[in-house]
């Protein structure tokens, strides 16, 4: 079994349909349901394929319930033992669906986390190059951070797409960047000005010439700069800004969504901005709109409440 569940991620990655974070989840959650197959059989005897019935994924299920995990972290830990168990009915390796018959939950909808345009402000004015390097003498990234931060709020790009930026993706004369989003889906996304503006601050500091397979985001090693990386400058700066809530780039790539129809966009443009799929996912940011315009109006008008 562990045989077939590594030829079926590397299934997966030939397909390039996934990210690398899937993958990984991928990879541990089969890890995971694996050692749960060899503990609950007989004599803990390695784990077959005809092993793979609707009694077992009852149990497999019922295990995880017993964690008290979210119903979304139960819904990925399924979704990847369905996948995998399609593939051997796909490959002749298994005979019927075990999960055939039996409901699942279906997915919470729950509100994505974002910034007002005012802590956005904080955010940027505490995160300003010349104001940290004014309080941090020993930091050489400033730059760097704010053009990242920049960037992310003016595009929408979630992190893995912002380090996975070359510099020829960025046009900076007509103001767009090329980014290669889920299932390798490419997209072109507008850049506003002023993160123009900081990513030419920073790209004046790096050494010239510069080729356009180059990474466009450097760490301390002079080498493309991780997506985790991005998440811990991102930590840094909300530090800076005195910020009780967290905050991380997913945040920033909501308030960018959320904040552009605020101001009138339309929902199929964020659609495409954000590199969405289906229109659905986009239209939870909708209710994020419609909540705080409620807001407003109960402080607002007169007689909102009694």
């Amino acid at each position: 079994m562990r045989l077939l569940v590594d030829q079926f991620l590397l299934h997966l990655k030939a397909q390039r349909n996934f990210s690398g974070h899937t993958l990984k989840a991928y990879q541990y959650d089969l890890a995971e349901f694996l050692a749960y197959m060899t503990g609950v059989s007989p004599r803990n005897a390695p784990p077959a394929p005809a092993a793979l019935d609707r009694l077992l994924m009852r149990g497999y299920i019922s295990h995880i319930n017993e964690r008290k995990v979210s119903r979304n972290t139960l819904l990925r830990k399924i979704s990847a033992v369905r996948a995998f168990t399609r593939y051997l009915m796909a490959n002749g390796r298994l005979e019927s669906d075990p999960f055939d018959l039996i409901t699942l939950p279906k997915r919470e909808k729950r509100l994505p986390r974002f910034l007002t345009e005012g802590e956005v402000g904080r955010l940027q004015d505490s995160n300003r190059p010349e104001a940290v390097d004014a309080q941090e003498k020993n930091y050489y990234f400033s730059l760097r951070d704010y053009a990242i931060f920049e960037l992310i709020y003016s595009s929408g790009l979630r992190r893995s797409e912002a380090a996975g930026l070359n510099v020829g993706d960025l046009d900076l004369f007509s103001g767009f960047a090329r980014a290669l989003g889920k299932g390798s889906r490419e997209r072109l996304i507008p850049v506003g000005d002023k993160a123009l503006t900081a990513v030419r601050a920073y790209l004046a500091t790096r050494p010239k010439p510069l080729a356009h397979a180059q990474p466009l985001f450097l760490n301390y090693k002079n080498t493309r700069l991780s997506d985790a990386g991005i998440a811990l400058i991102f930590k840094r700066m909300a530090r800076r800004a005195r910020f009780a809530k967290p905050m991380n780039p997913h945040a920033v790539r909501h308030s960018f969504a959320t904040h552009l129809l605020d101001h009138g966009c339309d929902l199929k443009s964020v659609q495409e901005m954000l590199g969405h799929k289906n229109l659905s996912t986009t239209e939870i940011y909708t209710h994020v709109s419609l909540e705080r315009l409620k807001e407003v109006y109960d402080k607002a008008h007169p007689r909102a409440k009694k």
